[in-house]
């Protein structure tokens, strides 16, 4: 999102341009703000936000109906089985984007068949409590908080990294050449999480 100045004769006037991929185009919304720029310009960008979040929104509610539908006929067992896939795969990608040379295969057998891999502690214990936080997430009716994503990072990394757990982290972090958003922005963004 980003505020543009443009020039009609010898009078220049300000609109804030928001542009965000949908499909396999890139869709750019304006909105005229007029020849200053407001005092609640954070207001304007967060309504622009919303706006153009709206159709996702409805097609993540379709998606969701439907898929509720469909959940209903599973047998229970059949139910278990996909969630312990989900959790299992789920756990091994958010730790392989966090550096942890645990592979999916290692992943399964810590969580199905208890079985250690010959890796670093850390990573196993991590690997078990981020399966059993999700599965845990899962059943959970509550409503999705600041309050309740630092219990589930507590849950986490209390065991492993207690000096990062139940904690906004408030220093930049990188991830091989992507760079998570800053530091200073991460409360702000738990919050439109907790908004979604």
């Amino acid at each position: 999102m980003r505020i543009i100045k443009r020039k009609k004769g010898k009078k220049e006037y300000f609109y804030l341009q928001h542009s965000f991929r949908s499909g396999a185009r890139i869709t750019t919304r304006e909105i005229y703000l007029g020849k200053n720029i407001p005092k609640n310009i954070e207001n304007v960008k967060e309504k622009l936000r919303k706006e153009a979040s709206k159709s996702l929104y409805e097609k993540l509610k379709k998606i969701k109906k439907n898929f509720q539908k469909e959940w209903k006929k599973y047998p229970a067992s059949v139910k278990e089985r996909e969630r312990q896939a989900i959790a299992i795969a789920f756990t091994y990608n958010t730790n392989a984007i966090e550096g942890s040379t645990i592979t999916l295969e290692e992943t399964r057998e810590i969580i199905e068949d208890k079985i250690s891999p010959n890796k670093p502690l850390i990573d196993i214990k991590e690997t078990e409590a981020h399966c059993k936080i999700f599965l845990e997430m899962l059943d959970k009716k509550d409503e999705i908080s600041s309050q309740l994503i630092l219990e589930w990072h507590k849950k986490i990394f209390g065991e492993t990294k207690p000096d990062i757990a139940d904690k906004f982290r408030s220093y930049i972090v990188r991830v091989g050449t992507y760079i998570a958003p800053d530091w200073q922005g991460v409360t702000k963004l738990i919050g439109g999480l907790s908004d979604f």
